[in-house]
């Protein structure tokens, strides 16, 4: 999968700072997350972590980031097994080569080691016996799951006792009427893991028949405001309570998912489990009967676009065009240094995707979701139910739109007639009564989210990085040249990659 590094790179040629630097290019990049020297440098960090009679297992890659001169962070799945016991462990973790410290200084340090110490004492390090460790010599730094110094709650978050409390709590506040509520024990797993970023957590009740499977979502506790940007949960839990009120007053069989609690002392935001299926595997194009779901998340989205400004307190400054597409160029830096073409390709799109904007007649702006996509969008029974309201605020109402049709085409390898269904059915549901205009510059978001795609969730370890991120971008300046051909605008059109 990866190169070898025999054959392109010997020990002592190769060194971190040429990776980050991004001399030794996308090579440099696998060699470090794929050859055997380099795996072999961090299963011997986890295997000292581990007490004696544990084994460890396969570690499974599942994303990367790469910032340009300052650190490549991978994270793990990690199984680890008992010597002579069918006891198995799988755990997160995230390493990290370059800066990879927050802060800095000796503060980082002292967080993190009185985190973990709260972890091992909680007994939620288990099977390891230390979550962290330094390799000076590759400027590695590795971190296990629930080690963060920038959300500290994440270790009691994973203690089974302290969340079968808060749970208890959680839970007999939304049942005081009924008197239904029962204390019970959950089983803690992470369902996102990556220092410094925002976690996400599942407690499933060890006796299904008895409770609830429930998410808990982290933000930035009060005692690490000074060191961080707050991230308070508490304005959050109250839009999307809005949010969901105003969908089973108006969105004609659309609902919002409903947070069971804000838990302030944890800043934590609850949720059970939404059921049916997201739309991202129900409703596939070739799937008879697949386009009124379709039509119905385009009223679904329309009829949460119309929640009025008074109850949308914006979270956030509201986002605008120009900050989208500053906001892809400082995603994109490593593209020119890894791709050069891909990257002149990316520049001269976000430059001209700008100028067309801005000849485009304006709407004032309303309320948007901000992560419009088909695994936000659940479907039961006769039903649809939106789902994480993180990044609501006050924006171009095109934005939603031009995010979910880019979603749709990065997700769903399907033809171009297939996707073209998709399109319409999708609109149809949402226009009626929204002006023309709108949907030109849905297709400028539709391409800047295209390449938005190519650099957050094409992954640097696979085989076809270079060809899909490539292809996206393609996509992006196809759109681009179509939206200037309705335009009647003149040469020149971007030139497709």
């Amino acid at each position: 999968m990866f190169c070898n590094p025999s054959r392109q790179f010997g020990i002592r040629e190769m060194n971190i700072a040429d990776v980050l630097s991004g001399h030794a290019k996308l090579k440099g990049i696998r060699w470090v997350l794929g050859s055997s020297t380099a795996h072999e440098v961090l299963r011997d960090r986890l295997r000292g972590l581990l007490p004696t009679g544990f084994q460890l297992g396969p570690c499974r890659l599942r994303e990367v980031q790469f910032k340009l001169r300052r650190r490549l962070t991978a994270c793990y799945d990690v199984l680890v097994q008992k010597e002579g016991s069918d006891a198995k462990y799988v755990r997160p973790i995230a390493v990290s080569w370059g800066s990879s410290r927050s802060t800095d200084g000796q503060e980082e340090t002292d967080v993190l080691a009185k985190v973990q110490a709260e972890a091992v004492s909680r007994g939620v390090a288990a099977p390891f016996r230390q979550l962290m460790a330094d390799y000076p010599e590759w400027s590695m730094h590795v971190q296990v799951w629930p080690l963060d110094s920038r959300f500290t709650q994440l270790v009691r978050l994973s203690d089974p006792g302290h969340v079968r409390g808060m749970l208890a709590e959680a839970c007999a506040l939304e049942a005081a009427a009924s008197n239904q509520h029962r204390t019970l024990d959950y089983k803690v797993e992470a369902v996102k893991y990556q220092p410094g970023r925002r976690h996400m957590l599942r407690y499933d009740p060890q006796n299904p028949a008895k409770g609830a499977t429930v998410f808990a979502k982290l933000y930035i506790v009060e005692e690490r405001a000074r060191a961080f940007r707050r991230e308070d949960g508490a304005p959050i839990f109250c839009l999307a309570r809005k949010a969901a009120d105003w969908l089973a007053a108006h969105g004609e069989g659309a609902n919002g998912l409903r947070p069971l609690a804000y838990v302030a002392a944890d800043a934590a935001i609850l949720y059970f489990q939404v059921s049916g299926t997201p739309l991202s595997g129900y409703a596939q194009p070739s799937r008879r009967g697949a386009a009124p779901w379709f039509r119905r998340a385009g009223a679904a989205l329309r009829a949460l676009q119309d929640l009025p400004l008074a109850l949308a307190s914006p979270l956030r400054p509201p986002i605008d065009f120009a900050a989208e597409i500053q906001s892809i160029r400082r995603k994109s830096a490593h593209i020119p240094v890894l791709l050069p073409q891909v990257g002149s390709a990316i520049e001269a799109l976000l430059d001209r995707a700008r100028e067309l904007y801005e000849r485009l007649p304006q709407e004032p702006p309303s309320f948007v979701h901000g992560d419009f996509k088909s695994e936000h969008i659940w479907v039961a029974a006769d039903s649809l139910t939106l789902i994480d309201f993180d990044d609501a605020r006050l924006g171009d109402p095109a934005l939603d739109m031009g995010h979910f049709l880019a979603d749709w085409q990065f997700s769903h390898a399907c033809s171009q007639t297939e996707q073209e269904e998709v399109c319409e059915s999708f609109l149809a549901g949402y226009a009626a009564g929204a002006p023309k205009e709108r949907f030109l510059r849905v297709r400028l978001y539709e391409a800047i989210e295209l390449v938005r795609c190519a650099l957050r969730r094409v992954q640097l370890f696979e085989d076809d990085w270079a060809s899909r991120t490539a292809a996206l971008v393609g996509s992006a300046q196809a759109v681009i040249n179509d939206l200037q051909r309705i335009l009647g605008l003149p040469q020149p059109l971007l030139e497709l990659l």
